[in-house]
């Protein structure tokens, strides 16, 4: 293109030579007319020209920043993945993404290279412009509550409540609790839009039964008693002086018989004696009149047991012939039966020393009482050997004699 704007010149050169006053071509403002402004690129390194309007126009390469007529420097990303999570990618910088991008007073978290704006705790507003403090009674206006409710904050949580006099659901509504008798219970009454007790204090009197029919109360005395139940009623008896010879017992505030009822117990006679009642059993019966009365055994002789200590009771008879209980020692036992028994010595032979023999729960020499007169006895083993002793002979079990000598004759002395 530079070869044909010479010759472009010269033929203008020739031309202007040739004819005068015609207008001849300034190759000077031809090629100034359509020189590209950038070639040469009049911009930095890492840059891009183009042309606006007849002008150049520098700009950085795409990833990069800085000043595009000097210098342009590699960015640190080009997109929001090529920064943490906490930053976005601006201008080819990974800058905070929470700069900037919250209102006053709000907390920004950033989630995913997005700024997430928030007003913090008991603040309120829009967080993308201002948060302000918030004022807890806020929660109740309006009111979450429904109809005939009050609305009050409690640690900073908006509470509803029925109004007074109202029953319901305070979250949808609360009504009276009643308009009429008929919304109550068959016991209760509707009292200025409240059920109440139809048989509430004061409607009969203090001692009086109170009844309820169709919603209202019916008073009357308890039996026994005398008045008007609406105001008084009056007890049979307050002590036993009030009260007749056939009910002589005020119990209750009324008179009775004090034997009548399961007063004793099963068998028994009860005889009142002025209010206080006497139970027995009768004459062939024995047991607690108090639970039951039954047939004489004679095992009862031994109930309680009459015997000492250490002795037993057994039924017998004495001389007559009448049944009483006999007392005896224990085995192994000795002494009064009737006061009281001391164990023995023995109860068997080996519990005593070889010379002894154990008789009636006592150790007793095995020789006492074993041997004839003027005899000796040796125990062996428990056992007692009668033998007259040297001088003497005869019968060791009955009786030994002394031997005498006469001439060579032995006479026996057959006097004891």
């Amino acid at each position: 293109m530079t070869a044909c704007l010479r010759m472009l010149g010269l033929m203008a050169v020739t031309i202007g030579h040739m004819t005068q006053g015609m207008i001849i071509y300034n190759p000077t403002s031809y090629t100034s007319r359509y020189t590209d402004p950038c070639s040469p690129s009049p911009c930095g390194s890492n840059t891009q020209c183009r042309v606006a309007e007849g002008r150049p126009v520098c700009s950085c390469l795409p990833g990069h920043w800085g000043n595009p007529t000097t210098y342009c420097q590699r960015g640190e990303c080009e997109v929001n993945q090529d920064c943490p999570n906490s930053k976005a990618c601006r201008n080819y910088k990974c800058e905070d993404v929470c700069s900037g991008q919250c209102g006053r007073n709000a907390d920004c978290s950033p989630r995913n290279h997005v700024a997430v704006c928030s007003c913090p705790a008991r603040y309120v507003g829009d967080p993308s412009v201002s948060c302000r403090q918030m004022d807890p009674q806020e929660l109740c206006y309006p009111s979450p509550c429904g109809q005939n409710t009050k609305c009050e904050v409690i640690n900073d949580v908006p509470v509803c409540s029925c109004l007074p006099g109202y029953i319901g659901s305070p979250s949808s509504g609360c009504r009276h609790e009643c308009d009429s008798d008929y919304d109550c219970g068959p016991s209760q009454m509707c009292q200025q839009y409240k059920c109440t007790s139809a048989c509430s204090a004061g409607t009969c009197a203090p001692t009086a039964i109170c009844e309820v029919h169709n919603h209202r109360a019916s008073c009357s005395c308890p039996k026994g008693y005398f008045g008007d139940p609406y105001t008084s009623c009056r007890a049979e008896c307050l002590s036993h002086a009030d009260c007749p010879a056939d009910r002589p017992a005020c119990s209750g505030e009324r008179c009775v018989n004090p034997c009548s009822g399961n007063v004793c117990g099963i068998n028994a006679n009860c005889e009142p004696r002025g209010a206080t009642p006497i139970c027995s059993c009768p004459r062939t019966m024995t047991g607690d009149p108090f639970v039951r009365c039954r047939p004489f055994e004679p095992a009862d002789l031994c109930e309680p047991n009459p015997c000492g200590e250490n002795a037993r009771c057994q039924p017998g008879h004495d001389v007559t012939g009448k049944e009483r209980p006999v007392c005896t020692c224990l085995p192994g036992y000795t002494g009064d039966a009737l006061t009281r028994c001391r164990r023995g010595e023995c109860t068997v032979d080996a519990e005593c020393r070889y010379d002894q023999t154990c008789v009636d729960y006592q150790c007793r020499n095995v020789c006492t009482g074993q041997c004839g007169v003027d005899a000796e006895c040796n125990a062996r083993n428990r056992v007692a050997t009668c033998s007259c002793p040297p001088g003497y002979t005869g019968h060791a079990m009955t009786r030994c004699y002394p031997k005498s000598t006469t001439a060579g004759r032995i006479f026996y002395n057959g006097k004891k």
